[in-house]
């Protein structure tokens, strides 16, 4: 009786023995395949618990670089919009100093004033342009178009600030301005818009019964501060696109440290990792040598 509890004593302990050697073996197996140091949570709890911090970061980092995709898109339809505004302004600036010379025929005028009309529909159509969720560029938070055009008068349509989109870390950027901020001004004190100027300057050179001339060199300074104003949303835009660069380049460093410090964290050394399976690998083999040699004298001992 104390033979067969002591022999199966013997396979049970054997056995345990055995079968956490070959769990070290397939543990380090494991990581010499996958380069990870870490197969389960409690092999290190402290790192397992860094690393899955770790990867909140990155996953709530892409979602910010979402954001920030985004709005570089819509700034970047916005800078062109404004680049195309502005273009627009500088031809009617050609038009009205060629006008106000007061040498021109009827005809040359009435070319001009047609010329004047073309640039304030291109005009209107920028304004209403749209961002990649098809909402007004220059219309705020409201819906539909940012101008409409009724008897004549162009009116913006729009309502509210521009809405801002979420950058991460706290940060945002309002990707856009809206119409009033980019079209609207004074002139010597009078509130007007580059759509009336151009408007005005057109029908004048159309022969609406005003002095074409007149109207020419008035027009010259609403433009000059028509101008101005486009090129400073410009410069607003440019320095928010700017903003939005530094935020990727910081995220992206960031994301640099925090694989660097996942790669520390949870790697494991192949040399290492390779020389401990070697080991392991030889004590199991013998271990499973000499369980067999002990095993087979343990059952010639029974049978005699």
């Amino acid at each position: 009786m104390t033979v067969n509890l002591s022999t199966a004593a013997f396979y049970d302990k054997s056995n345990r023995y055995l079968t956490d050697l070959r769990g070290q073996a397939a543990r380090l197996q494991e990581q010499a395949s996958t380069g990870n140091r870490l197969t389960t949570s409690s092999d290190d709890p402290v790192a397992a618990a860094r690393l899955r911090s770790l990867s909140r970061g990155e996953r709530l980092a892409q979602v910010d670089q979402s954001g920030s995709n985004a709005a570089m898109a819509e700034m970047d339809l916005v800078d062109s919009a404004l680049g195309s505004m502005a273009d627009i302004i500088i031809r009617a600036q050609e038009l009205a100093q060629q006008a106000a010379n007061g040498i021109m025929t009827d005809s040359q005028r009435t070319a001009l004033g047609v010329e004047a009309a073309d640039l304030r529909r291109s005009l209107l159509t920028i304004a209403n342009g749209e961002n990649g969720s098809g909402h007004a560029l220059f219309g705020g938070q409201g819906a539909g178009a940012a101008y409409a055009e009724v008897g004549g008068v162009i009116t913006y349509q729009g309502s509210g600030a521009s809405k801002a989109i979420d950058l991460g870390e706290g940060q945002s950027v309002t990707p856009s301005l809206t119409g009033p901020e980019v079209f609207a001004f004074d002139v010597n004190g009078t509130p007007t818009d580059l759509f009336a100027m151009l408007g005005t300057l057109a029908s004048a050179l159309q022969g609406d019964g005003s002095d074409p001339v007149a109207a020419s060199r008035g027009a010259l300074e609403g433009l000059s501060a028509g101008l101005e104003r486009v090129t400073t949303a410009q410069a607003v835009i440019g320095s928010r696109m700017n903003w939005v660069e530094l935020m990727d380049d910081r995220r992206t460093n960031n994301s640099e440290l925090r694989a660097q410090e996942a790669k520390d964290v949870g790697s494991a050394d192949l040399a290492v990792t390779i020389s401990k399976l070697q080991e392991v690998m030889t004590v199991l083999e013998a271990s499973q040598a000499s369980f067999v040699r002990l095993a087979n004298i343990s059952l010639f001992d029974q049978l005699s």
